[in-house]
């Protein structure tokens, strides 16, 4: 008996073992990684600075809250203030995960443990995509030391993750006709159902995300590139808000599946890959827009009127601001680096996106 159940035991441990990183970077991506840095002085400073942010986070102790509240209210609230203050340990948590799996710093495994002990013995989810997209680094960052951390911190880690997911699945923003069941808000929801599900390795969800991301793209993306964003907000910082998570869920289901939803077209004729490129122009200079001239949503005046910067009815939109889409955009086709030349060729040799697009892999059968 005692046997049958040390070789159970042994069997559970390599199967975990076995279960892949779809959000984050792979051990193979790792070791390329280490080899990037090694070899490359751009890379080497670039991860210096999660070196030098994983150094300062393991001087400071978590700050969890136990209800993220930012959505809806302007710069300077106190409740956003606070919120947006403690949404800083996913930042710490992602830079103490990197700095442990590429220097193999133990206490920075350690640190991060208790960063996500303590969110996890706090924290409730409110079903808020808005407000619970900020913890996006701190799902990558989990994925990448999921199978490092103990059992003890993986399986409350898990539970409470998987239960913002559940808020997020059962969200009331997504129910009925309400405009945040098909706008940027839903884009986002997906984005943190399907990171968590894949980091977590919740199959239930699989098929589930796949189903929402499809009718995303029809409702959501429009057939000439532009969409139900940029049409109610006239903004590109709208458009872009609803791309980013969307290729950041993309590119997880492609690592995982081989599934690819950046090419893949809508019975509408529209796609991610369309929406991407009826950006580049606006990157690369070819075209100028008035931002939130004709926005339909009185938030956005509320927030101009209150003096944040890039809320002014006809600001030029800055081509900086599309930079990371494209670069998110350049995992599945590398064309898109040229629009991100022509905006800053430094921010090119030193972004994290790009070297991570360096050694991540394609989707290879599993």
């Amino acid at each position: 008996m005692r046997r049958t159940l040390l070789l159970t035991a042994v069997l559970a441990t390599v199967f975990f073992s076995a279960e892949a990183q779809f959000s984050s970077l792979s051990k193979d991506e790792i070791v390329k990684l280490k080899r990037l840095i090694n070899t490359n002085a751009s890379a080497k400073e670039t991860f210096g600075n999660f070196k030098a942010a994983a150094a300062k986070a393991m001087t400071e102790q978590p700050n969890p809250i136990e209800e993220i509240t930012s959505e809806g209210l302007l710069a300077g609230n106190p409740d956003k203030v606070k919120s947006l203050k403690a949404v800083e340990d996913a930042d710490k948590i992602y830079a103490l995960a990197l700095v442990y799996k590429v220097a193999g710093n133990k206490a920075c495994l350690d640190k991060a443990s208790q960063y996500l002990l303590a969110w996890a013995k706090v924290n409730k989810s409110n079903g808020d995509p808005i407000d619970e997209t900020k913890l996006e680094a701190m799902f990558s960052g989990y994925d990448l030391i999921r199978d490092d951390v103990s059992a003890d911190v993986r399986k409350t880690t898990d539970e409470w993750l998987n239960s913002i997911a559940d808020g997020e699945i059962n969200s009331k923003y997504a129910q009925g006709d309400k405009g945040t069941a098909i706008n940027n808000w839903n884009s986002h929801r997906i984005k943190i159902i399907t990171m968590i599900s894949y980091a977590t390795h919740n199959k239930s969800n699989y098929s589930m995300v796949q189903r929402e991301l499809e009718k995303q793209i029809a409702i959501n993306l429009f057939p000439d590139g532009s969409g139900h964003d940029f049409k109610e907000r006239d903004a590109l910082h709208y458009h872009i808000y609803t791309l980013e998570p969307l290729l950041s869920a993309i590119s997880t289901i492609y690592r995982a599946t081989g599934k690819d939803y950046f090419n893949y077209q809508s019975a509408t004729g529209s796609s991610v890959k369309k929406s991407v490129d009826f950006l580049v122009p606006f990157v690369n200079g070819e075209k100028t827009h008035g931002e939130f001239l004709n926005s339909k949503s009185g938030f956005d005046r509320a927030r101009a009127k209150n003096g944040e910067a890039g809320y002014l009815a006809g600001a030029k939109f800055k081509p900086e601001t599309g930079v990371y889409c494209l670069e998110q955009a350049s995992y599945f086709s590398g064309t898109y680096l040229v629009a991100v030349l022509a905006v800053s060729a430094t921010q090119y040799n030193n972004d994290w996106q790009i070297l991570l697009n360096k050694v991540r892999e394609p989707f290879k059968t599993k």
